[in-house]
Protein backbone atom coordinates (compact mmCIF):
# COMPACT_ATOMS: atom_id res chain seq x y z
CA UNK A 1 0.00 0.00 0.00
CA UNK A 2 1.22 3.61 -0.90
CA UNK A 3 -0.04 6.80 -1.11
CA UNK A 4 1.93 8.55 -3.99
CA UNK A 5 3.85 10.87 -2.35
CA UNK A 6 7.00 10.71 -4.21
CA UNK A 7 9.98 10.26 -1.74
CA UNK A 8 12.68 11.09 -3.88
CA UNK A 9 14.15 10.30 -7.47
CA UNK A 10 16.11 7.22 -7.75
CA UNK A 11 18.10 6.34 -10.99
CA UNK A 12 18.68 3.18 -13.06
CA UNK A 13 22.43 2.26 -12.89
CA UNK A 14 22.35 -1.21 -14.55
CA UNK A 15 19.90 -2.68 -16.48
CA UNK A 16 20.43 -6.88 -17.08
CA UNK A 17 18.25 -8.93 -18.77
CA UNK A 18 17.32 -13.02 -18.28
CA UNK A 19 14.98 -14.39 -20.29
CA UNK A 20 12.24 -12.24 -20.64
CA UNK A 21 12.91 -10.73 -16.43
CA UNK A 22 15.11 -7.73 -16.70
CA UNK A 23 16.91 -6.92 -13.38
CA UNK A 24 16.86 -3.22 -12.47
CA UNK A 25 20.06 -1.76 -10.40
CA UNK A 26 18.50 1.55 -8.55
CA UNK A 27 20.70 4.40 -7.00
CA UNK A 28 18.86 5.61 -3.92
CA UNK A 29 19.94 7.64 -1.10
CA UNK A 30 17.61 5.86 0.75
CA UNK A 31 18.92 2.33 0.22
CA UNK A 32 20.78 1.64 3.60
CA UNK A 33 17.45 1.63 4.80
CA UNK A 34 15.63 -1.03 2.50
CA UNK A 35 15.70 -4.89 3.03
CA UNK A 36 15.24 -7.66 0.99
CA UNK A 37 11.99 -8.73 -0.46
CA UNK A 38 10.80 -4.99 1.01
CA UNK A 39 8.19 -3.42 -1.44
CA UNK A 40 9.14 -0.13 -3.44
CA UNK A 41 7.39 1.62 -5.90
CA UNK A 42 9.25 2.29 -8.63
CA UNK A 43 6.99 5.38 -11.14
CA UNK A 44 4.20 3.67 -9.02
CA UNK A 45 4.95 0.17 -10.01
CA UNK A 46 5.44 -1.67 -6.92
CA UNK A 47 8.47 -3.86 -6.70
CA UNK A 48 10.56 -6.41 -4.86
CA UNK A 49 13.95 -5.31 -3.48
CA UNK A 50 16.08 -8.67 -4.30
CA UNK A 51 19.95 -7.27 -3.98
CA UNK A 52 21.00 -4.51 -1.99
CA UNK A 53 24.79 -3.34 -2.77
CA UNK A 54 25.66 -0.19 -0.97
CA UNK A 55 23.71 3.09 -1.86
CA UNK A 56 22.68 0.75 -4.87
CA UNK A 57 19.26 -2.28 -4.90
CA UNK A 58 18.08 -4.34 -7.55
CA UNK A 59 14.15 -5.11 -8.23
CA UNK A 60 13.12 -7.37 -10.84
CA UNK A 61 10.66 -7.27 -13.52
CA UNK A 62 8.47 -9.81 -15.51
CA UNK A 63 6.71 -10.10 -18.75
CA UNK A 64 3.55 -9.45 -17.25
CA UNK A 65 4.94 -5.81 -15.86
CA UNK A 66 6.53 -4.91 -18.78
CA UNK A 67 4.11 -4.96 -20.64
CA UNK A 68 1.56 -3.15 -18.49
CA UNK A 69 3.77 -0.16 -17.71
CA UNK A 70 6.64 2.12 -19.17
CA UNK A 71 9.74 -0.12 -17.45
CA UNK A 72 10.30 -1.37 -20.67
CA UNK A 73 11.60 2.04 -21.70
CA UNK A 74 13.80 2.96 -19.33
CA UNK A 75 17.35 3.28 -19.92
CA UNK A 76 20.84 3.80 -17.67
CA UNK A 77 20.48 7.41 -16.54
CA UNK A 78 16.63 7.38 -16.78
CA UNK A 79 14.82 8.80 -13.76
CA UNK A 80 12.40 7.28 -11.49
CA UNK A 81 9.83 8.24 -8.65
CA UNK A 82 10.59 6.07 -5.44
CA UNK A 83 7.74 5.63 -2.57
CA UNK A 84 8.52 3.31 -0.07
CA UNK A 85 5.49 1.07 1.45
CA UNK A 86 3.04 3.60 3.58
CA UNK A 87 3.88 3.24 7.64
CA UNK A 88 0.17 2.38 9.02
CA UNK A 89 0.27 5.24 11.81
CA UNK A 90 1.28 7.24 9.31
CA UNK A 91 -1.06 10.21 7.58
CA UNK A 92 -2.29 9.47 4.00
CA UNK A 93 -1.08 12.59 2.63
CA UNK A 94 -2.47 11.44 -0.89
CA UNK A 95 -4.75 8.44 -1.68
CA UNK A 96 -5.13 4.98 -1.47
CA UNK A 97 -2.34 3.72 -3.93
CA UNK A 98 -2.08 0.31 -4.45
CA UNK A 99 1.35 -0.03 -7.00
CA UNK A 100 -0.69 -1.86 -9.50
CA UNK A 101 -0.46 0.10 -12.43
CA UNK A 102 -3.73 -0.48 -14.87
CA UNK A 103 -2.42 0.70 -17.79
CA UNK A 104 -0.03 3.40 -19.99
CA UNK A 105 -1.07 6.50 -21.09
CA UNK A 106 1.06 8.89 -23.28
CA UNK A 107 1.30 12.44 -22.47
CA UNK A 108 -0.26 14.27 -25.27
CA UNK A 109 0.13 18.16 -23.87
CA UNK A 110 2.63 20.17 -21.85
CA UNK A 111 1.11 23.41 -20.54
CA UNK A 112 3.53 25.88 -18.45
CA UNK A 113 0.85 28.01 -16.72
CA UNK A 114 3.34 30.42 -15.26
CA UNK A 115 3.69 28.91 -12.10
CA UNK A 116 2.37 25.76 -12.67
CA UNK A 117 2.34 22.98 -15.38
CA UNK A 118 -0.92 21.46 -17.18
CA UNK A 119 0.04 17.83 -18.62
CA UNK A 120 -2.69 16.23 -20.77
CA UNK A 121 -2.56 12.34 -20.80
CA UNK A 122 -4.79 9.73 -23.29
CA UNK A 123 -4.90 5.88 -22.70
CA UNK A 124 -7.02 3.65 -24.30
CA UNK A 125 -7.96 1.71 -21.08
CA UNK A 126 -12.09 0.91 -19.95
CA UNK A 127 -11.73 2.72 -16.71
CA UNK A 128 -12.13 6.63 -15.66
CA UNK A 129 -11.49 9.56 -14.33
CA UNK A 130 -13.86 11.90 -12.60
CA UNK A 131 -13.38 15.74 -12.25
CA UNK A 132 -11.22 16.21 -8.71
CA UNK A 133 -10.99 12.70 -8.27
CA UNK A 134 -7.56 10.92 -7.70
CA UNK A 135 -5.43 9.43 -10.32
CA UNK A 136 -1.74 7.99 -9.83
CA UNK A 137 0.56 9.20 -12.24
CA UNK A 138 4.54 7.63 -12.68
CA UNK A 139 3.34 6.65 -8.49
CA UNK A 140 2.53 10.90 -8.02
CA UNK A 141 -0.94 11.39 -6.30
CA UNK A 142 -2.61 13.89 -8.60
CA UNK A 143 -6.22 15.48 -9.14
CA UNK A 144 -7.91 14.99 -11.81
CA UNK A 145 -8.81 18.04 -14.00
CA UNK A 146 -10.51 18.51 -17.51
CA UNK A 147 -11.65 14.86 -17.45
CA UNK A 148 -12.88 12.73 -20.63
CA UNK A 149 -13.18 9.77 -22.29
CA UNK A 150 -9.74 8.51 -22.85
CA UNK A 151 -8.44 11.46 -22.04
CA UNK A 152 -7.83 14.05 -17.98
CA UNK A 153 -5.14 16.43 -17.33
CA UNK A 154 -3.71 17.38 -13.82
CA UNK A 155 -2.06 20.45 -12.80
CA UNK A 156 1.79 20.35 -11.02
CA UNK A 157 2.90 22.96 -8.45
CA UNK A 158 6.54 23.74 -8.59
CA UNK A 159 7.63 21.52 -5.74
CA UNK A 160 5.91 18.75 -7.20
CA UNK A 161 7.78 19.38 -11.08
CA UNK A 162 10.96 19.73 -8.84
CA UNK A 163 10.81 16.61 -6.95
CA UNK A 164 9.48 14.61 -9.00
CA UNK A 165 10.15 13.18 -12.86
CA UNK A 166 7.63 15.25 -14.05
CA UNK A 167 10.65 17.93 -15.27
CA UNK A 168 11.96 15.02 -17.57
CA UNK A 169 8.25 14.72 -19.48
CA UNK A 170 8.02 15.52 -22.68
CA UNK A 171 5.07 15.38 -25.27
CA UNK A 172 5.23 11.67 -26.55
CA UNK A 173 6.15 9.71 -23.37
CA UNK A 174 4.33 6.90 -22.30
CA UNK A 175 3.63 7.38 -17.97
CA UNK A 176 2.27 4.47 -15.82
CA UNK A 177 -1.45 5.06 -15.00
CA UNK A 178 -3.28 3.89 -11.72
CA UNK A 179 -6.54 4.35 -11.63
CA UNK A 180 -8.00 5.50 -8.31
CA UNK A 181 -9.18 2.17 -6.29
CA UNK A 182 -12.22 3.25 -5.37
CA UNK A 183 -13.64 4.36 -8.40
CA UNK A 184 -12.53 0.74 -10.46
CA UNK A 185 -14.68 -1.28 -7.33
CA UNK A 186 -17.91 1.05 -8.32
CA UNK A 187 -17.14 1.12 -12.08
CA UNK A 188 -16.92 -2.72 -11.76
CA UNK A 189 -20.29 -2.66 -9.64
CA UNK A 190 -22.42 -0.88 -12.08
CA UNK A 191 -21.66 -2.86 -15.36
CA UNK A 192 -23.08 -5.52 -13.04
CA UNK A 193 -26.29 -3.77 -13.34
Amino acid sequence: MFTGIIEQIGVVTDIKHEGENIHFTMKSSFTDELKIDQSVAHNGCCLTVVEINNDEYVVTAIQETLNKTNLGDWNIGTKVNLERCTVMNGRLDGHIVQGHVDTTAICVGIEDQEGSWKYTFEYSADQVTVEKGSATINGTSLTVVDSKDKSFSVCIIPYTYEHTNFHTLKVGDKINLEFDIIGKYVAKLMARG
